[in-house]
């Protein structure tokens, strides 16, 4: 695994593209509106400067290639409406969560579902992933349709030891075709 060359991607109607500075007021949105964040335990974003730090943050992890954090981003304007990431990955780097999140005007219209195929993809041919795992909360019933649709399997018998709410699924690249 080596971020150096940032791994853009692209779907049908966006780019997955490294999260840069100007990015801050979407970062702001996307870690501080209620709606994206109902179903999230992280602390709200509350300025300019909080984004700015998690930019480098993000930035600090992927340059040390601890995870790789892709900006959704509309391929007519590069706006950021929302984020996915592959990070916790196992110490054998076999192993590694996804994440996202997109703006709530965007919800429904299958543009997670683009930006989720497309990170599976590079996943397990790139990174040579064995799984991918998820986790999200157990009342989140878009997250959870947006997995099954992705064939993650919901692990009944895991536990979410950071979240007595969380549900955790996977997927295996033997399972995994792509469609």
């Amino acid at each position: 695994m080596n971020f150096t060359t940032f791994p853009q991607l692209t779907t049908e109607r966006t780019t997955l593209r490294q999260l840069e500075k100007s990015d801050n007021r979407a970062i702001l949105f996307l870690r501080s509106d209620e709606v994206v964040n109902k179903y999230v335990r992280r602390p709200r974003a509350e300025s300019l400067a909080e984004a700015d730090a998690f930019i480098d943050k993000i930035k600090t992890f992927v340059s040390n290639n601890e995870s790789v954090y892709w900006c959704i981003a509309l391929k007519e304007t590069n706006e950021m409406i929302g984020s996915i990431s592959l990070w916790k990955f196992s110490e054998d780097k076999k192993v590694a969560e996804v994440g996202y999140d997109l703006h709530p005007k965007f919800h429904g219209k299958g543009i997670m579902n683009e930006a989720l195929c497309c990170v599976l993809n590079f996943g397990f041919t790139e990174l040579q992933l064995d799984k991918i795992e998820a986790c999200t909360h157990k009342e989140n019933q878009a997250s959870k349709k947006l997995l099954l649709k992705n064939k993650f399997c919901l692990m009944e018998n895991r536990e979410d030891k950071e979240n007595s709410d969380g549900a955790i699924f996977e997927i295996e690249r033997k399972s995994y075709t792509n469609t």
